[in-house]
């Protein structure tokens, strides 16, 4: 398997400078990945993205994941909206397709308006599901005429907040531009599956593994509290059987990424070490 990370690098990618690069190779990382503003990317030309590809062509890096941002809902019962949001990431398949991403991420998105990935019971409203589907297959149409993978992060508090429910929209979707993130600590929802999670693990790796083309590496921890916090933590430093995870993401995708996400620059370091010790321990090679 291989090893990146999501940080380090400016969103914006007429920011990116060799220095950013530097940085992520100082690690020991061979992939630095970003998130795009939506609102910015008309703006980002072909000489810019051509910059970029130079710069990680000299670092000898790759962009595995390029990420496009935006505050929209992707099952808005308001048409309007949909067709906005598909049109921020029509663009952004465009960008990532000129930096030759490997992937271009998104997310489904809320109707709660104070974030897109926090709950309300509008997100389960009689035919929520059935718009999300078809505003999916709307953008998987435009990543297949762009030759671009699209992968969706999912997680307990969203519509797609199941690995049983991420197989089923895929397969509803019915494309092989359409995937989802193996982001596995984003759908432990109990204490039970916590403290064993070797079987979650398991049973995510199942459903999701076979429709993931890039993960995300990260550990769990369970903070103090009246009630469940079920927090993210530095790989190595929580409570998860990690060197499973790592032994299943090698055998179904050897040559495929996990990267190393939302962490302050300053524990990245650490974060990579735990990753590799535990792949040493695992029997997991990385290259």
């Amino acid at each position: 398997m291989r090893l990146g990370v999501v940080g380090f690098v400016p969103g914006d990618p007429r920011m990116i400078t060799k220095e950013h690069l530097d940085a992520v190779k100082a690690v020991g990382f061979t992939s630095a990945n970003f998130h795009g503003p939506g609102d910015q990317l008309g703006d980002v030309t072909t000489a810019d993205c051509q910059r970029v590809k130079n710069l990680y062509a000299d670092a000898g890096l790759k962009l595995t994941q390029f990420g496009i941002g935006y505050k929209e809902c992707l099952f808005d019962p308001d048409m309007a909206v949909r067709d906005r949001v598909t049109g921020i990431i029509s663009r952004g398949i465009e960008v990532g397709r000129e930096l030759h991403a490997g992937v271009t991420l998104i997310r489904t998105g809320s109707l709660n308006p104070s974030g897109s990935y926090n709950p309300t019971p509008r997100n389960y409203e009689p035919g929520r599901m059935e718009q999300l589907v078809e505003t999916l297959q709307r953008i998987a149409e435009k990543a297949e005429s762009e030759g671009m993978t699209i992968v969706i992060e999912t997680h307990l508090l969203t519509i797609m907040g199941s690995p049983e429910i991420n197989k089923q929209v895929i397969d509803a979707v019915g494309s092989d531009r359409m995937r989802v993130v193996m982001d596995f600590v984003n759908h432990f929802q109990n204490l039970d599956q916590v403290y064993h999670s070797t079987d979650r693990l398991n049973h995510i790796f199942d459903f999701m593994g076979p429709v993931a083309p890039v993960g995300h590496f990260k550990d769990i921890r369970i903070s103090d509290g009246l009630v469940l916090h079920i927090d993210e933590d530095v790989p190595g430093e929580g409570v998860l059987d990690l060197a499973t995870a790592l032994r299943r993401w090698e055998s179904l995708n050897p040559d495929g990424y996990m990267l190393i996400e939302h962490l302050p620059e300053e524990k990245i370091p650490l974060a990579a070490e735990n990753t590799r010790r535990i792949a040493r321990e695992a029997g997991v090679k990385i290259y």
